[in-house]
């Protein structure tokens, strides 16, 4: 079957993804855009989307089913929807069918925690996306990025979380600090990065004065460029790494993100001993949204 029957949407601070599907779940069209939840107003919020599926079926004529993630259901986002309290299931909070004249649309509701306070959109559907092809895992989802998700997961639910802004640390160092003359914008030495995350592990109190100390190294010594950076990121994994160990020492761990900084928290992890698992986040984002999906076609009796 090639028709387009909905349309899978996660849409974040940093991304927006855009599936058309079939019936049967397959994807008939794909498109990754930068045209980020956070750089539009609320009511461009469906303009854009129509613009992108145009792209790919010009001659749609009708409202269609859309299922969306991530943002869109923010305070700054298409709505501010409800929170689901953990623990549950990862896709408890159901979904919220908002008005709108040019789709059928559905936003999933993210979770939250209040002990400590803590909150996720979008990484729930990632995690649902990972437990529909096992559901027997037990253990901890890592979901790396601009705020890196640590989950405990177990009987089919999401326990509790963490969240470390590790990854807007390190662009608010490299594009607004003194480091930003030091560093490379690419560029790795993975025996260095080893090293100093544990650096970071073992000394994550003195993290504020080894960052001054790498931009004066570069100066006064000739740190290249990239060693600048592989610190940069050694040092904040490792600082991560060392807030979060009651999560993951000893743990199951899975790995969800994107590949090249998954690749950085396993090599950091195996370093310590685990063996973490690799999936890639994409893959996981359209399963999630896929198996909330199902839920409104039973829901509806479609």
């Amino acid at each position: 079957m090639t028709e387009l029957k909905w349309i899978a949407v996660d849409w974040g601070t940093t991304h927006l993804r855009v599936w058309g599907m079939n019936a049967s779940g397959i994807p008939l069209f794909h498109v990754r855009s930068d045209q980020r939840m956070g750089a539009l107003e609320a009511d461009a919020f469906e303009p854009t989307l129509m613009a992108l599926i145009k792209a790919h079926v010009p001659d749609l004529d009708r409202k269609i089913d859309v299922i969306a993630c991530g943002r869109v259901g923010a305070l700054k986002g298409r709505a501010d929807m409800p929170y689901c309290a953990v623990p549950c299931q990862p896709l408890a909070g159901g979904l919220t069918k908002l008005s709108s004249d040019q789709f059928n649309l559905n936003v999933i509701s993210g979770l939250k925690q209040t002990q400590p306070f803590d909150l996720m959109q979008g990484e729930e559907v990632q995690i649902a996306g990972y437990l529909a092809g096992d559901k027997e895992f037990d253990g901890v989802v890592c979901l790396p990025g601009l705020h890196s998700k640590w989950v405990r997961v177990s009987a089919e639910e999401v326990v509790s979380f963490q969240t470390v802004m590790t990854g807007e640390m390190f662009d608010a160092l490299s594009d607004h600090s003194v480091l930003q003359h030091s560093l490379a914008q690419t560029g790795l030495n993975e025996e260095l990065f080893l090293e100093t995350v544990s650096e970071g592990m073992a000394h994550p109190a003195r993290l504020s004065s080894r960052l001054f100390s790498l931009h004066a190294e570069s100066l006064l010594s000739g740190l290249s460029a990239e060693d600048v950076r592989t610190r940069l990121s050694g040092l904040l994994i490792g600082m991560e790494l060392a807030a979060t160990k009651p999560y993951w020492l000893g743990q199951k761990i899975v790995l969800i993100g994107d590949h090249d900084l998954s690749c950085l928290y396993a090599k950091a992890l195996t370093e310590q001993g685990c063996m973490p698992i690799m999936v890639e986040a994409e893959d996981m984002i359209r399963n999630g949204l896929i198996a909330a999906y199902g839920a409104v076609v039973k829901i509806e009796g479609v």
